[in-house]
């Protein structure tokens, strides 16, 4: 035997005898990361419904705080394709595991950021102009999580259980999002209103850093997926985003389609509503955010429920049931909020929520069943992203436009056509239940 030949064999023994990743370390893994980085996403968006505006932007109109706030708010997710496409590249070239953890760090840095940034009183213009370079700076991170994530659940999941495994990542929204409101509820009834302004609301974003040093410890654990590792024996070819936009751009559009419906909802639901019920129709911020709370819940519960119907059934019967319920639930939107009843409020806020989870977690497995190994990190992070500026960076700020010149029926009717517009989508995408990654 050549010493060619042994060193290959040793090579390839290398390879098999590298340590897998068990689905319980697969599932904290995913589910850890998903949770951080929108727990850092989301309490921005509680707090631009609630303070960002009179902190951080000058003006004597709070309706003008409040779109400049939603603004800012928008501007992580036209940032997020570019830290797709940054940690995508990195992600298919390099490895899932190191990409995972530089999003995390960025992402967890720039949330500390905000959190220790003085408001416009203290430093003037300075204020806003750091505040949305931080706030760029997340959506550069969460461009780069979620693909990755997605990628580390599904190609380790056994066959006929990717859209269970690719159900943790998207139950980080649901946990983050809990976590998030739960904080701010707490400390909204532990100090006053005037306390909260000046500087309680700045605890939450400072948790972070306890929460990223978390979940540091718990990926530095994984090992690359034999998909993966697969894939890197072979030669490199193209950059995998020129790969991605030149043989791959009507998969990727159509995960980008299909997805705006649920961003949409969600925003509308949650931001929106959050300011529109404590600013226009007085209902108390801590009520609200207990409401939101609760809510929630459904939609913790809709996400492994679709899931394993998606197993069953496949990815488009159960998106395409989810995309109509949605519909629905923007026809019902004007009618239940604008009757000011807490009881009638919070059955929208779980209604609005159950419709996300439905058609948030099969995109866990659909988009990287969409593409192949070699661009799958780049491709499905970008679809994700480029649907989070079609449906939720403008949701909130057209929500607060169409109030003021439609009234609350527009908002409904836009969620009916972010819905429509996802369903067309779906409508033209193959069943990839059953296909290989």
């Amino acid at each position: 035997m050549t010493t060619d030949t042994v060193s290959s064999v040793a090579g390839e023994a290398t390879v098999h005898a590298a340590p897998a990743n068990t689905p319980r370390r697969v599932m904290i893994a995913s589910l850890a990361g998903t949770t951080i980085e929108f727990y850092d996403f989301y309490i921005f968006a509680t707090a631009a419904a609630l303070v960002i505006g009179p902190t951080f932007f000058p003006g004597e109109s709070s309706q003008m705080q409040v779109l400049a706030a939603f603004m800012s708010f928008g501007l992580a997710f036209v940032a997020r394709p570019v830290g797709s496409f940054l940690f995508g590249h990195f992600g298919d070239r390099i490895g899932r595991k190191s990409t995972l953890v530089a999003s995390l760090v960025l992402m967890g840095g720039a949330t500390v950021g905000i959190g220790l940034l003085p408001g416009y009183q203290s430093i003037g213009i300075a204020a806003p102009i750091l505040l949305c370079v931080f706030r760029l700076c997340q959506g550069l991170g969460i461009g780069g999580e979620w693909g990755g994530a997605a990628l580390l659940a599904t190609e380790n999941a056994p066959r006929g259980r990717r859209a269970f495994f690719g159900m943790f990542p998207q139950l980080g929204p649901s946990l983050g999002f809990l976590l998030a409101n739960g904080v701010f509820l707490v400390i909204l009834l532990s100090i006053s209103d005037e306390a909260f302004m000046a500087w309680g609301w700045r605890i939450p974003f400072l948790l972070s850093a306890v929460l990223v040093v978390i979940g540091l410890y718990v990926r530095t654990t994984l090992v690359e997926s034999e998909v993966f590792t697969r894939e890197q024996q072979k030669p490199p070819g193209r950059a995998p985003l020129v790969e991605l936009l030149r043989d791959h751009r009507e998969p990727l559009l159509q995960g980008t389609l299909a997805m705006v419906a649920c961003y949409a909802i969600f925003y509308i639901t949650t931001v929106f509503t959050l300011n529109y019920a404590t600013q226009t129709q007085g209902i108390d911020r801590g009520t609200f955010l207990g409401m939101l709370c609760f809510a929630i819940i459904f939609m913790a519960v809709a996400t492994p429920l679709s899931a394993l119907a998606c197993d069953r059934f496949g990815r488009k019967p159960v998106i395409l049931s989810g995309l109509i319920f949605t519909m629905l639930v923007g026809l019902m939107l004007a009618p239940l909020i604008s009757s000011a009843s807490i009881p009638l409020t919070l059955v929208f806020l779980c209604l609005g929520l159950t419709a996300m989870g439905w058609i948030y977690a099969p995109m866990g497995a659909l988009l990287p069943e969409l593409l192949p190994t070699r661009v799958r990190y780049s491709g499905a992070g970008v679809a994700y992203s480029l649907a989070g500026i079609l449906g939720a960076s403008l949701a909130p700020y057209a929500a607060q436009w169409l109030v003021g010149h439609g009234g609350l029926s527009w908002v409904g009717y836009y969620i009916v056509g972010m819905a429509i517009l996802s369903l067309l989508a779906m409508l033209s995408v193959r069943e990839t239940r059953d296909s290989m990654l």
